[in-house]
Order: C-alpha cells, then sequence, then structure tokens
C-alpha cells in the first residue's frame, strides 16, 4: 500500500487501533512460524481459518484423511492457549453426546437424589466436528444450534458456551456411502469452506523426513483467549470504503439467476446463488485479512481472497453446468473477472 493511502486509512482508525493492528500483524507471523514447526505446507489453509476464527465464523473442512486436519486444528488451539475438544461422528451419535446430559446425583441433603448437567465436548473453544455428514440429522442440528445460538438447551434448560467459540467441521469428499449430506440451509451456517489439497512434491519430502525421526516440536503460547477476543473486536472496528461494500455486493447479487444484473451465464449455470449473509462473511472476512496484513482498511484485493472459501458452498450449480464441467470454483473465478472494479 502507498505511505500517503496507508497514512490516509489509518487516519480513520484510533492511535490504539493502529498500534493493534501492527501487532496482531506480527502476531500472525509469529504464530505461521510456530506452527510450521508441525504443519508443513497447507499456508493458505492456516490464513483461512484464522480469518474464519477472527471473523466469528465457523469453517467446513473438505479432504481426504491423512492430510493433518486434526493436528493443525489442535495445534493452532494450543498456540492460542484455547480449549480443544474432538468429536467423531458416527451414525449412532446422539445429540446429547454432543451437548451433554443430565445424570441423578446424591444430594447434600440425605436420603434426596438432584439432577446434575454434565457437559458435554461442545463445551470448549475449538470443536473439531470429524466427519460430520455421518451423524444423522438430529444429531447435525444439535451441533449447528450450538453454532447458530453459542448455547445449548437440554432438559428445558438453556447453557452459554464461552467465547470465543469456533467449530471446525470435516468432511470426506470421498466416502459417501451411509452418510447424510448437509442440506444448502445448513452449509449456509459455516462462513467457509476450505478445500485441503495434497502437499507438493518438496513439500511431503519434508514430511517424511520431519516426522520420522525422534521428538516432537513443542509449540509455544502465543496468545490467550482474551486476546483472541480483543482481536475479534479490533477486526470489526476495520474500515471499509463504500466502494469495496459496492464491489463485494455486486459479486454476490450476479450469482442469483433471477435478478437482472446476473449474466445469461450464471442462468444457464447456476440454480441457486449466494444469500445475504454472504455478503456478511465477504465483509468480516475481508476486514480479518486486511488486519492480518498490517493494512488500516479493506481493499478489494481482501474480498477477492475470501470469495473462494465463502461463496463455492453458497453458489449451486445446475445439470447445464455439470454436464459442462463447470464447477462453483470456475462460476466464482469468472465472476470476479467481470464484476466491475471497485473505483
Amino acid at each position: 500500500m502507498p505511505d500517503e493511502l496507508k497514512d490516509a486509512s489509518a487516519a480513520m482508525l484510533r492511535d490504539t487501533d493502529v498500534a493493534a493492528i501492527d501487532k496482531l500483524r506480527d502476531t500472525y507471523s509469529n504464530l505461521r512460524a510456530e506452527l510450521g514447526k508441525i504443519i508443513i505446507g497447507q499456508d493458505k489453509v492456516i490464513e483461512e481459518l484464522v480469518i474464519a476464527i477472527l471473523g466469528r465464523g465457523h469453517a467446513l473442512l473438505m479432504g481426504v484423511p491423512g492430510l493433518a486436519k486434526t493436528l493443525l486444528v489442535r495445534s493452532l488451539a494450543d498456540t492460542m492457549t484455547l480449549k480443544f475438544s474432538r468429536i467423531q461422528f458416527t451414525p449412532d451419535l446422539m445429540p446429547g453426546d454432543i451437548t451433554g446430559t443430565e445424570i441423578i446425583q446424591e444430594s447434600s441433603t440425605p436420603g434426596r437424589r438432584q439432577f446434575e448437567f454434565v457437559k458435554g465436548p461442545i463445551f470448549a473453544n475449538i470443536v473439531l466436528a470429524d466427519e460430520i455428514n455421518r451423524a444423522p440429522p438430529k444429531t447435525q442440528a444439535a451441533l449447528l444450534e450450538a453454532m447458530q445460538e453459542h448455547r445449548v438447551t437440554a432438559a428445558g434448560r438453556s447453557y452459554e458456551l464461552a467465547p470465543p467459540f469456533f467449530v471446525l467441521a470435516t468432511q470426506n469428499p470421498i466416502e459417501q456411502e451411509g452418510t447424510y449430506p448437509l442440506p444448502e440451509a445448513q452449509l449456509d451456517r459455516f462462513m467457509f469452506l476450505i478445500h485441503v489439497d495434497y502437499p507438493g512434491a518438496d513439500e511431503e519430502k519434508r514430511i517424511a523426513r520431519e516426522t520420522t525421526g525422534s521428538g516432537t516440536p513443542t509449540l509455544q503460547k502465543l496468545l490467550t483467549g482474551d486476546q483472541v477476543l480483543a482481536m475479534q473486536e479490533l477486526v470489526r472496528r476495520v474500515p471499509v470504503p463504500d466502494h469495496v461494500y459496492d464491489y463485494a455486493v455486486q459479486l454476490v447479487r450476479r450469482s442469483r439467476p433471477p435478478l437482472p444484473e446476473s449474466p445469461d451465464w450464471i442462468k444457464n449455470w447456476v440454480s441457486w446463488g449466494a444469500g445475504p449473509r454472504a455478503v456478511q462473511y465477504l465483509i468480516i472476512g475481508a476486514k480479518a485479512r486486511a488486519a492480518l496484513y498490517g493494512s488500516y482498511m479493506v481493499r478489494q484485493e481482501d474480498v477477492e481472497a475470501v470469495a473462494g472459501p465463502v461463496l463455492v458452498h453458497r453458489i449451486l450449480t445446475n445439470f447445464h453446468a455439470e454436464s459442462e464441467g463447470v464447477t462453483s470454483r470456475d462460476i466464482i473465478k469468472r465472476l470476479m473477472e467481470e464484476t466491475a472494479p471497485a473505483a
């Protein structure tokens, strides 16, 4: 960013916020270096996870087994000093196995008993919902309600989930037999859909070299829960120019076939476009990315950087697109190319 533009955008923030953004940028750099001791490659995945956490969103991770998804999330929780919990979703998993259940305990009064609520694994700061599509819809709904409301209800009573609260759900794109795919309305609750790809040849060689020896690196704790909460508040205060709002809105509206501003190829390939929640996540994701990179305002490139994970599960292609081999990612790329740039 040019110095004069950086100075102008800094003037829109309080001095304390400018200093906090500078510190956040340095902390993020240290975080990536720390995770690099254990996680080889996956820099883009790490960035998108951190953006989702700072944006108070949740993420759905798509990738085949063995790509260190669990290790990455656990390591991220360790460096942020956050409580981590992992739930393995199976066909026999019940809602109470996630939220918790009431048990009968002896009362302090002799001869009497009382119900006591035992909290389930959802009561953590970072929750890994492994293979979420393997549990029946009723169990999925218990998790999704907690994601949306930040509380759980059991036996008629509500229990608040301590912030920060972040759910990372995973799906295996290969094995689909006997699964319960999340409907579009439920997918829309996830801020990001993050694709985890295979590592490159050099990275895979490093993995083989560094994970087959003796000893495991120890991660430093770089943040506390309170600092993460303060960073989430800081991200909300990053200013957004009006023309960047316009760009985000146009990007989403052009994905909707019924609207007059959508191009003909959208009407031909898309059965359902992104909803208003997509605009919200584009902006908050762009704010978080701008802060991570030490920028004092949001730019169009920040919106474009988060457009893929925000929109890919919100644009539903039709038969014509599938028959021509056109994916949601192809559509997003073309939308960004054709949407008028921010002034």
